[in-house]
Formats: C-alpha cells, sequence, structure tokens
C-alpha cells in the first residue's frame, strides 16, 4: 500500500497543552458542565458562536420583550425606532403553535419569522418560515398571530403512520425586521436577509420527549388486523439495546509469523442510537485507546512491520496505523481531515523476548503511548505527544488488520489479548487487559529461553567446525584404517568440545547429536548452520520412527525433537503438537500440544498452521472457537499452496483422495515398479496418447505412489506432443518449455506449440496465449482478446486473468480499477477450481469492503481451508502413510495419518478412524484418545464429509461406545443427515429405529422433505423410507431396501386378511356353538322320552338297547363339532 501524499513527516512534540481549535475542531469539541444547551447537535462551541453572532439571550420559553437595535447612532436621536418581539401562548412545542408577534417599521420593511430545531444527529434545521411585507403601516406598533405548524414527528408519538419520531433537544424561534431599501427583500435568501436585520429576537420552545407525546389523529380508519396488531405493541416502550463500546479483538495467542498474512477485524455501527451519534460527532476529533499484549523475537526486517493498523474503504491506510521499525521503535500514523497523513515515531524501543502490554490513547491531538512490563504490570515507558493538526477517524468506514496483510508484513513473534476502546481514552493503571492465558505465556518464555542456550551452543560449534578446516585437530587422525572404521563401525567422536559438566547434563541429547552429527561443510551463515543441524537431528529421530515398531521408540525421540524444533526445524514443532494433544505413546498434554502448535505456527510451519487453523475454526479443546483467528492461519499456507505446486523441490506430493474403505482406488496405487505404473509405460511407448498423459502427470506431480520426477514426466510430454499431435500433451508441453520447469527453456517453440494445441480448439491453449502477450509482449488488448474467448470456452484461468486485468486497471477502453468486476470474475474462477481465485474471494468475504461480497468470516475460513487443504507438503505426509498401509507397515502408517488428520483434513481423519478399527489393539495400546469417536466425530463436521462417517457416528451414538453414553437423538440426527447425502443405508436405518418404536422428531422429518401431514403415521413414514432407500439404492438385483419395502407390504396384506378372518371365526364360532347347543338339547329330550318304556324293548333280549347306539351318535355329533372349531383355517 502506498501512502497518501509525503504523510511520514515528524511533527514537533508538543507538552503543553495545544492552542483552542479553529473551525471544525472547535465544533467538535466536548462541551462543559452548565454550557450551552445540548440540543445544537452535541456542539456548544458552534451553539454559542450562533448565538452571539443573533445576540440572542434565552429565555426558556418565556415571553421576552428584549430587541436589539441595529441602527447608527446619528439615527438613534429619532422618535421611532424599529422593534419586534413576539408571544407564544403555549410554551411547549405542538402541532400548530399560536404566536402573536408585535413591531414596528421605521421604513417599509420584511418581517421574517422561523422555527429552527436541533436534534441528537444534526442542529440548525428549519422545519417553518413565514414573511411579509409592510410599507403602509409605518411608525405604528402592530400586531399579527402567526399559527407556527411543526412537524408531525417532533411532536407526536409513533403510531402506524409516524415510524420515526424524532427526539428534538432545542426549538429557537426567531424573528427580525429588514428593511425594503437596505437588502431586506421577499426574494432574498433567508442567510442574507438575516444579515441586513435592523432589530431581532428569539425563543426557546420547550420541547416534549418522545414517549411523553400524544398520539395523533390521523382521521383515518385501520382495518381491524391492523389496527389490532398496532394496538398490541402501542404502549410498548422500545429500549436502546445494551451495548458497550469497549470490544475485544484478540482473545487468544496468535503466533504471528512475519509474513503477509494477519487477522482481519471489522466494527459495526452502533446499535445504541446514542452511542452512533458520538461516534459520529467524533470522526474529525478521535477518542479512543489500544491495549495489547505483544511478545517479540525479532524487530522488523523490513522497514516497517503491521502491528495494527486501519485500511479504509478506498485500500488506504487510516487512523490507526501502529507499526514496527527496524529499530525497534513504534511508527504511529495517523490520516489528517485534510486528506493527507501524518506519521509519529517514539523515542523508546520495544523490549525483545518478553511479554509487555503496549497502550495507545488518541485525544484529539494527543496521543499517549505507554509500555508496560508483564512482571510487575508497572509502566515502563511513557511518552506523549500533540498535534495541531486535525485526524480524520471513521473506524467503521473499513477494517483492522493485526498482524500482518498483502500491504506489509507483520511482526515476528506473538500477540495477546487485544482490547478497543471505541469512544473514550482509559488511563493505563484502569486498563482491564490481563494476560488471559497466562500459563501457556509463561510456556512460551521458558521454551524460547531454553533455545537461546541452544542456539549457543551450536553456535560455538559451528564456530569450532568452521575454524577446524579438517577434524584432525579436533578429533582423532585419520588414516585408511579409520576410514574403514568410519564407513562400517561408528561415527567419528569429537574429544574437543569447550562445554562445561553442567551445560551437558542440561542438554544431554543434544550433546549427544552433536557427537554423532559429521558436518561435512559449512553453510554460509549462521542462521543456516544452526537450521542444517535441526534437520539432521529431526531426520535421525524420524529415522527410528519408521522402524517396524517406530511408535515404541517415540518417548526416546522426543528430546532430539525438542533440540531440532530450538534449531528453527519446525516440523519437529509439529510432531510434538501431535505427540502431546493425543497421547501418542506419551501422556497426553494438552498445554504442550498447544505451546508447540504456536511454536511451529510463529515458525511458519505449514502443518502446524493449518492445525491452529483448523483447532480455532471448529472451537476444539483449548482453541476458542474464532473464525477470523482461523482464517490468520489457513490464508497463510493457502497463499503459499500455488507458489509449492510450481517449486519442484522439497518433500511434496499431489494431494488425492484416497480412501481405505475402497477397494478399488487402492488396486490403482502404485510406485516405479508397480504393475500399474509398468503397464502404461508399455502403453505409452507403443504411442497412446492417453497413457503418454497419464504417466507425465503422474511423474510431474507425483500422484498414485510415484514419486515426483519433473525430468522423467517431460520426456513423456515430450514424446506425446511431437509424435501423437495430441492437443493436451502439445500444451502441457509448451507450459513446462514457457516455465522452465525440468527442462531448458524454450520460448520460441513454447510459441509455436501454444499456438498449434489452440488451433485445434483447446480452451487452456487460448488461454496460453493470452497469458504469453500479457507477460512477455505487454499487449493487453490482445490478451483480453484471448482471455474473453477462452472464457467463453469455459476455461477457469481466462475468468481468472480477466479479473487481474481489471483490479490492475489495465482492461483495455475500461478507464481505472474496476473490483466490483475483478470479484465476480475472481468468483466465476473460484467455481471452476482455480485457486488464485478462491484466495481472492476469500480475502473479499474476510474484508467485506464490496458490496457483492457481504463480509462472512465462515465462509473465507471455508474458501482459504480448501486451499491449504491443496498443499503439497501435506500431499507428502498422506503418501507416506497410504504407503505404509498398503506396505501392512502399522506403526508408520498410524503415525502418519495422525499427523495429517490433526491438520483438520477430511480424508485422513476418516482413514485414520478405520485403521483403528482394524487394528484396535495398535489404537488403545499407543493413543490416549478414544480414535474411532475422535476421528469420525472430527470428519462429521465437515463440509465435504462422506456418507459413511455419519452412519458411523450414527452407529457410535446408538450403541454407545466406550465411554461415551447412548443418544438416540443425535443417532437419527447422523442417520437423517446420510440419507440427505443420498445413502440408501441412512434411509434403512432410520425405518429400523421406527420399526423399533423410535419416533423421527418433526424437525428431522422436515429436515428429509417428508411432509408429516401427508405421512401422519409411522406405517406412511415406513413406506416413503423404504421407497426412497429403494430409489436410492445402487444394486441392480434385490436389495436389502426392496426386500424391506417387500416384507413391509407383505405384513401389511396379511394383516387385513388375519383381521377379516378373526372375524369370520368369531361368528362361525358362536353359531357353531348355538347349533351343538340346540341338536344336544333334542338328543337329551328324546333319550329322556325312550326311559319311559323300557319294558316294551327290553322284551326281546337279543336286540341292541337302543339307547346304546343314540349314546354313540350322539358322542360322535359332539366330538366331531369340536374338532372343526378348534383348528379354523385361514379364509382368502
Amino acid at each position: 500500500m502506498q501512502p497518501r501524499g509525503a504523510g511520514f513527516g515528524w511533527p514537533r512534540r508538543q507538552h503543553q497543552p495545544p492552542p483552542p481549535a479553529v473551525g471544525s475542531r472547535a465544533a467538535a469539541m466536548d462541551p462543559p458542565s452548565g454550557g450551552a444547551p445540548p440540543g445544537l447537535g452535541g456542539r456548544p462551541a458552534c451553539a454559542l458562536l450562533l448565538l452571539c453572532y443573533l445576540n440572542f439571550v434565552p429565555s426558556l420559553g418565556r415571553q421576552t420583550s428584549l430587541t436589539t437595535l441595529v441602527i447608527p447612532e446619528a439615527e438613534q436621536s429619532m422618535a421611532y425606532k424599529d422593534f419586534i418581539y413576539f408571544t407564544v401562548f403555549e410554551g411547549n412545542v405542538r402541532n400548530v403553535s399560536e404566536v402573536s408577534v408585535e413591531y414596528l417599521c421605521s421604513q417599509p420593511c420584511v418581517v421574517n419569522l422561523e422555527a429552527v430545531v436541533s436534534s441528537e444527529f444534526r442542529s440548525s434545521i428549519p422545519v417553518y418560515k413565514k414573511r411579509w411585507k409592510n410599507e403602509k403601516h409605518l411608525h405604528t406598533s402592530r400586531t399579527q398571530i402567526v399559527h407556527v405548524r411543526f412537524p408531525s414527528i417532533m411532536v407526536y408519538r409513533d403510531d402506524y403512520f409516524i415510524r420515526h419520531s424524532i427526539s428534538v433537544s432545542a426549538v429557537i424561534l426567531r424573528a427580525w425586521i429588514t428593511h425594503k431599501y437596505s437588502g431586506g427583500d421577499l426574494n432574498v435568501k433567508w442567510e442574507e436577509n438575516l444579515l441586513h436585520a435592523v432589530a431581532k429576537n428569539y425563543t426557546l420552545l420547550k420541547t416534549v420527549p418522545p414517549f411523553e407525546r400524544p398520539f395523533k389523529d390521523h382521521q383515518v380508519c385501520l382495518e381491524w388486523n391492523m389496527d389490532y396488531i398496532w394496538n398490541l405493541r402501542a404502549n410498548k416502550i422500545p429500549q436502546c439495546p445494551l451495548e458497550n463500546d469497549v470490544v475485544t479483538l484478540l482473545g487468544f495467542l496468535y503466533a504471528s509469523s512475519g509474513e503477509n498474512t494477519g487477522i482481519v477485524k471489522k466494527f459495526a455501527r452502533f446499535r445504541n442510537r446514542e452511542l452512533e451519534a458520538t461516534r459520529r460527532q467524533r470522526i474529525d476529533y478521535p477518542v479512543f485507546t489500544v491495549s495489547l499484549w505483544l511478545y517479540l523475537l525479532h524487530y522488523c526486517k523490513a522497514s516497517l512491520c503491521g502491528i495494527l493498523y486501519f485500511v479504509d474503504s478506498n485500500e488506504m491506510y487510516g487512523t490507526p496505523s501502529v507499526f514496527l521499525t527496524k529499530e525497534g521503535h513504534l511508527h504511529i500514523q495517523m490520516h489528517l481531515v485534510k486528506g493527507e497523513d501524518l506519521a509519529v515515531k517514539t523515542k523508546f524501543t520495544m523490549p525483545l523476548k518478553e511479554w509487555f502490554r503496549l497502550d495507545i490513547s488518541f485525544n484529539g491531538g494527543q496521543i499517549v503511548v505507554t509500555i508496560t512490563i508483564e512482571q510487575d504490570l508497572k509502566s515502563h515507558h511513557n511518552q506523549t505527544i500533540s498535534f495541531r493538526e486535525d485526524f480524520h477517524y471513521n473506524d467503521t468506514a473499513g477494517y483492522f488488520i493485526i498482524g500482518g496483510s498483502r500491504y506489509v508484513t507483520g511482526i515476528e513473534g506473538f500477540f495477546g489479548p487485544l482490547k478497543y476502546y471505541r469512544l473514550h481514552t482509559v488511563h493505563p493503571e484502569q486498563i482491564f487487559n490481563p494476560l488471559l492465558e497466562k500459563q501457556l505465556a509463561e510456556q512460551i518464555k521458558l521454551y524460547y529461553d531454553r533455545c537461546a542456550e541452544v542456539q549457543e551452543i551450536l553456535s560455538v560449534y559451528t564456530s569450532r567446525v568452521e575454524q577446524d578446516s579438517g577434524r584432525q585437530e579436533a578429533c582423532e587422525l585419520r588414516n585408511s584404517y579409520l576410514d574403514l572404521k568410519h564407513r562400517y563401525e561408528s561415527l567419528s567422536t569429537c574429544r574437543a568440545l569447550p562445554w562445561e559438566k553442567e551445560l551437558r547434563d542440561q542438554h544431554p541429547s543434544l550433546f549427544q547429536a552433536l557427537l554423532e552429527m559429521h558436518l561435512l561443510t559449512v553453510p554460509r551463515n549462521q542462521n543456516e548452520s544452526v537450521l542444517e543441524i535441526g534437520g539432521s537431528i529431526f531426520e535421525k529421530a524420524i529415522k527410528r520412527l519408521s522402524s517396524v515398531d517406530g511408535l515404541h521408540h517415540i518417548r526416546s525421540v522426543i528430546p532430539f525433537l525438542m533440540d531440532s524444533s530450538c534449531c528453527g526445524y519446525h516440523k519437529a514443532s509439529y510432531y510434538l503438537t501431535v505427540f502431546y494433544e493425543t497421547g501418542l505413546n506419551v501422556p497426553r498434554d494438552e498445554l504442550q500440544g498447544m505451546l508447540y502448535s504456536l511454536v511451529g505456527g510463529q515458525g511458519s510451519e505449514r502443518l502446524s498452521s493449518m492445525n491452529l487453523g483448523y483447532k480455532h475454526y471448529q472451537g476444539i479443546g483449548n482453541y476458542p472457537l474464532d473464525w477470523e483467528l482461523s482464517y490468520a492461519y489457513y490464508s497463510n499456507i493457502a497463499m503459499k499452496t500455488p507458489l509449492d505446486q510450481h517449486t519442484l523441490r522439497g518433500d511434496q506430493a499431489y494431494v488425492e483422495t484416497v480412501r481405505l474403505k475402497d477397494d478399488e482406488t487402492l488396486k490403482v496405487q502404485t510406485r516405479e515398479d508397480g504393475d500399474v505404473f509398468m503397464w502404461l509405460k508399455h502403453e505409452a511407448t507403443r504411442g497412446n496418447a492417453a497413457a503418454q498423459q497419464r504417466l507425465a502427470q503422474m511423474l510431474f506431480w507425483g500422484q498414485q505412489g510415484v514419486a515426483k520426477n519433473p525430468e522423467a514426466a517431460v520426456e513423456w510430454y515430450a514424446k506425446g506432443a511431437l509424435e501423437t499431435e495430441d492437443p493436451a500433451l502439445i500444451y502441457d508441453y509448451a507450459i513446462v518449455l514457457f516455465k522452465g520447469q525440468g527442462v531448458k527453456r524454450n520460448r520460441r517453440l513454447a510459441l509455436e506449440l501454444m499456438k498449434k494445441a489452440a488451433s485445434k480448439g483447446l480452451h487452456q491453449a487460448v488461454n496460453g496465449l493470452g497469458w504469453y502477450y500479457h507477460k512477455f509482449k505487454k499487449n493487453y488488448a490482445k490478451a483480453a482478446k484471448y482471455w474473453l474467448k477462452a472464457e467463453e470456452m469455459g476455461n477457469p484461468d481466462a475468468s481468472y486473468n480477466l479479473g487481474v486485468l481489471y483490479l490492475d486497471g489495465i482492461f483495455p477502453g475500461v478507464p481505472g480499477r474496476n473490483q466490483t468486476l475483478a470479484g465476480e470474475y475472481f468468483h466465476k474462477a473460484a467455481q471452476g477450481g482455480h485457486i488464485e481465485g478462491t484466495l481472492w474471494c476469500s480475502l473479499y468475504y474476510m474484508t467485506g469492503n464490496l458490496e457483492t461480497f457481504p463480509r462472512d468470516p465462515e465462509k473465507a475460513v471455508v474458501w482459504a481451508k480448501h486451499v491449504a487443504e491443496k498443499n503439497g507438503y501435506l500431499g507428502h505426509v498422506i503418501r507416506k502413510g497410504l504407503n505404509a498401509y498398503l506396505e501392512g507397515s502399522w506403526h508408520e502408517a498410524l503415525l502418519y495419518y495422525v499427523l495429517a488428520a490433526e491438520t483438520g483434513i477430511e480424508v485422513s481423519q476418516t482413514n485414520l478412524a478405520h485403521i483403528c478399527e482394524e487394528r484396535p489393539d495398535l489404537a488403545k495400546k499407543y493413543l490416549g484418545i478414544n480414535c474411532v469417536w475422535r476421528y469420525y466425530n472430527f470428519s462429521v463436521f465437515q463440509i465435504d464429509a462422506p456418507s459413511f462417517a455419519y452412519l458411523k457416528m450414527g452407529d457410535l451414538y446408538y450403541y454407545g461406545h466406550q465411554n461415551q453414553s447412548q443418544d438416540l437423538e443425535l443417532s437419527v440426527q447422523m442417520y437423517a443427515q446420510a440419507a440427505l447425502d443420498g445413502d440408501s443405508q441412512g434411509f434403512f436405518n432410520l425405518a429400523l429405529l421406527i420399526e423399533e418404536g423410535a419416533t423421527i422428531p418433526h424437525h428431522i422429518l422436515d429436515f428429509l422433505e417428508i411432509d408429516p401431514t401427508i405421512h401422519s403415521d409411522n406405517i406412511s413414514i415406513l413406506q416413503e423410507l423404504y421407497e426412497r432407500c429403494w430409489s436410492h439404492s445402487s444394486e441392480e438385483s434385490f436389495s436389502p431396501c426392496s426386500l424391506a419395502w417387500l416384507y413391509l407390504h407383505l405384513r401389511l396384506i396379511w394383516g387385513t386378511i388375519l383381521h377379516s378372518a378373526l372375524i369370520y371365526f368369531l361368528g362361525t364360532f358362536l353359531l357353531s356353538i348355538m347349533i351343538a347347543w340346540t341338536v344336544q338339547y333334542f338328543q337329551s329330550v328324546s333319550a329322556s322320552g325312550s326311559q319311559m318304556t323300557p319294558a316294551q324293548t327290553s322284551s326281546d333280549p337279543s336286540a341292541p338297547p337302543a339307547s346304546a347306539a343314540g349314546t354313540l351318535g350322539a358322542d360322535a355329533s359332539a366330538q366331531d363339532q369340536p374338532t372343526v372349531a378348534n383348528n379354523p383355517e385361514p379364509r382368502g
């Protein structure tokens, strides 16, 4: 950002009070007690000048006859003098106030009457004007009755028609006389007319507070519903919202890496009208205090480093802007009312490697800077600076930045709590801004104190190595025998290191590493040598962790990782973060985990910054939820991601979404000697263009387990471009020739190939031609022509490039910059997956400076996170974990997946949870956390979470897991989310819960778009869920969903049939009982009749007894009937 004008001059420091302000400054000074009426907009000085000018004397609404004569002394002896005074019959402001005006004119005159109002927002507003001539009745006192009509919003309460009545603080009724031939005329403006007054008078009317006013009778009838609604709230007195002008801009520690990223904060206008009115009045008279904690590691390496500064809507520095200089002074810059900038530098310097509180107070033209040391909280430095200039201060017309930005780098160190008092100044002793994370702050100080000792030891060591050209002087003499010994037995041990035993005992791991180390070359400077030693210590430690039982060695390598971290090699810091936060074979210690995470973030370690960004994005553990703080970390890595992708060095790999549950994806993972790679190589050799392109991409980006090899990739690009005439291969080869990646640059050949690919209709090549004319020829018209054509073809790179032209103000035919159009093109590019376009959109959403991008910190974090998770260094860790898993190295796989999962990338979190499910013994033995629960739970809060993660969490909530209790409601929510993502299992599980008697809440049904009015019972909901389950099932044959749906309908049919059969059975059973009883009754009657004539039947002894035959027949009938009744058959 360029400063406005030459606003970096140093003003004189004035310790005495400044002289009285003139002009706008005088109008902004605070009124003293008992001063002018508050109604003149809070500007008593302005009111005083106005009253003195008019020669008024307050009458507080009472009748006044005081007349000010403006007549030359020579005319004062005349018998008739002009005068005017009036009587107000009602002292209060009414809708129509009757005023009696008595006046006398010595010449033809014009009589003027005016009512002027002041409110809390504006002053001297004319609301009523009347004037009339008097040419005939001269030298005679006359009286005229005037009905002064005031606006309804001044005299009535709010109602259905008057929505916003105003609070009036003062009403001045004034009248004056002007002679017609001395500048007074009806056509003359009121202001000029007043200047020629020969007599004038005024009075103050008493105002009525808004809620003491009557309601106005509008003489209209409202509709009954409107009238009812109004009556409900007619007598409610709204209250001003409880609001404070004290804002906590930062409540947790922020690790500033000294790069171009920082925390963006934005103030909104006050909802409380009184506070907002005060804020507006002080736009040209700032009164505020800033209090923040700092821990500086170094002074600024550039000319200025950002601490806290305001950026206005025009992307220019505003008031206040506080920076750190190379020498350690504070540079405080202000924007003046007249449009220029002014800066001042403190006399004292900031302390290093010590927590201190910086308090800066602005009170008009006076600035007070105070430094307070954390140990005793007593003032350490204090300086007062005074100015005569008027500062412009509007804290809502832009945004604040803590740390770095695209305009300036930030400090190297840590920010603590930051409080901002927007409308008042506070003495340093009265400021309440404690260092809340005191334990963490103390741990940071102890860490850097210890690291200072480590770096001092290493400085002496490297100096000794540099002095000794060889190791013969400090170590054993070398000969051929010793060379073999060094190579095959053990490393040489140095015996001449000049340290005391006490120091050796304090840092045993460091001295052990130094004794085993063999520096072949001495780096160019001290910092590089220390960093190289830290890298060597780290690599030795990681080598032990990569063994078969690597997790078993974590405790033994932690001291070495600590030493490596102190050397500035912050990969070690991130490893320590993960070990302590997850309890990976060490006692879990969240404080130490936060310490090393912040240290790694300050050292710009990519994985540490992503870990911090993720923890603040979700508010995990002791990390507070803070999207602006999360954005500061994520944006730092997001900006480095495109640069890392184009830098062909370092441990990087393409970030691929490979899930351990997906067997098909795992099968295509390969290496240089793998079957897939060898088959692609075979096909590429035969001239298969698709195989050539895929092989080149795998080698260039390091995909599918293949190591990066740009030189080999370029060979396949060249072979495909020259042999197959494939436009994609021609374009890829042209790009690497332009950029010289893996091959010597050849711009002429690259341009020929680019034109050739474009002629074949490849939109990437058309965009490439535009890039060529923009970068090398500076022909913006031709570049825009190609980019517009490529943009029509759907190329996101072209959309981004067009946005750059508008942003830089060089689009042909369009004068000046157009950020709105640039933002639209960036958004279109971002939707197409363009990384830089996504970064610009993320920035716009965070600052909210464009109308088309309303401020949305959460969306800004999501977009920055999306880009950061494409970083190649993260991809390298994920690839190492995947390779270890494929090789069956469980310890190494668990280690690298834990490292990747703690950065917040979803695919690694679900893969780690899968490993913990496969090897629960390993997770239980080495991890101090509930692995399955933690990482499946983390994954479901991601935007792109897979449906199986929701199903897993649903199962865990349903059954309970280890120390986690059951929660049926959350289980239903998880299944519903899986169902909403189109997973048939989610619908199936919800249906099973209903089968078991659970009730699906109405908000879940609304979430699934199931209308409760149509599906009012569980059977109807079951039918809908099973039908959706079936429709979302990917299986062509019978699926569980289809079988469940069929079974449900069979049960419904069976129930219907069973229900009708029961009715039939009951009726038949009752009828059968009645028939059986009737038959038995007649049989018994018949049997009793036969027993009355026994002699007649017994005369023939050979005849069988009739009763026997009848009894058998009766018994048979009685036995046959129940057989039918006890075995009913279902009837269809």
